[in-house]
């Protein structure tokens, strides 16, 4: 059960062009906002259509495949663990992040419609 203490896996369409940086140690991390849509049907009858936007991160070799292999508008499936981190702004005020840590992530998208075709 060590392995369900924090997962958490999606499916969904890239809302942007990844972000890309390298730092430098030369790391390299690349940040991506992924969105997913539920559908059911309210009281009224009406067909309702839910989209959440999911922030997500990736580090070192991940970060590498997302550069080369993903863009704005492809569909993935990711898997990863949820996290939560504070920091100060520019402004002196203390902002909370909660992202998604990515440590797997597959192209859904076919071939001809992605980045590297």
């Amino acid at each position: 059960m060590k392995n369900l203490s924090n997962n958490v896996q999606l499916i969904g369409n890239l809302g942007n062009e990844p972000q890309i940086k390298t730092f430098d140690s030369g790391k390299t991390m690349a940040s991506l906002s992924v969105a997913t849509t539920d559908y059911y049907t309210n009281q009224q009858g009406q067909k309702v259509n839910d989209t959440q936007w999911h922030q997500l991160v990736a580090w070192g070799k991940t970060a590498e495949f997302i550069k080369n292999y993903v863009s704005k508008g492809n569909r993935v499936a990711i898997s990863g663990k949820l996290v939560h981190r504070s920091y100060t702004d520019k402004e002196n005020q203390v902002r909370y992040v909660t992202e998604i840590v990515i440590n797997e992530i597959l192209i859904l998208t076919p071939k001809m419609e992605t980045k590297a075709a």
